[in-house]
């Protein structure tokens, strides 16, 4: 099983900066993508920013220019460096990776951090 745990989210205020992380861990495995997700009340689940499989990067056109997602595969650790944030990016953030472990394909989700922006 590949954990993930994330952390960084809080309360800021609308224009401020947050910045998440979600390190994923366990035994013998290869990550192929990574990335964040968040619902908000009564909306579903939507893609924020990922490392795709074929090396590319995708944003959701809502926070382009706005969220930075980087990483360091030497911890198999993703971030989401957040600027500019307003209240409709308030949901809460949901780690995201797939890849294989020994030998066979995993998904994995992390339990979520809470991302609350005030007007």
């Amino acid at each position: 099983q590949v954990q993930l745990v994330e952390s960084g989210g809080g309360l800021v205020q609308a224009g401020g900066s947050l910045r998440l992380s979600c390190a994923a861990s366990g035994s013998m495995f290869s990550i192929n993508a990574m990335g964040w997700y968040r619902q908000a009340p009564g909306k579903q689940r939507e893609l924020v920013a990922m490392f795709t499989g074929v090396g590319t990067t995708n944003y959701a056109d809502s926070v382009k220019g706005r969220f930075t997602i980087s990483r360091d595969n030497a911890k198999n650790t993703v971030y989401l460096q957040m600027n500019s944030l307003k209240p409709e990016d308030t949901a809460v953030y949901y780690c995201n990776a797939e890849g294989y472990r020994r030998g066979s394909p995993f998904g994995s989700w992390g339990q979520g951090t809470q991302v609350t922006v005030s007007s």
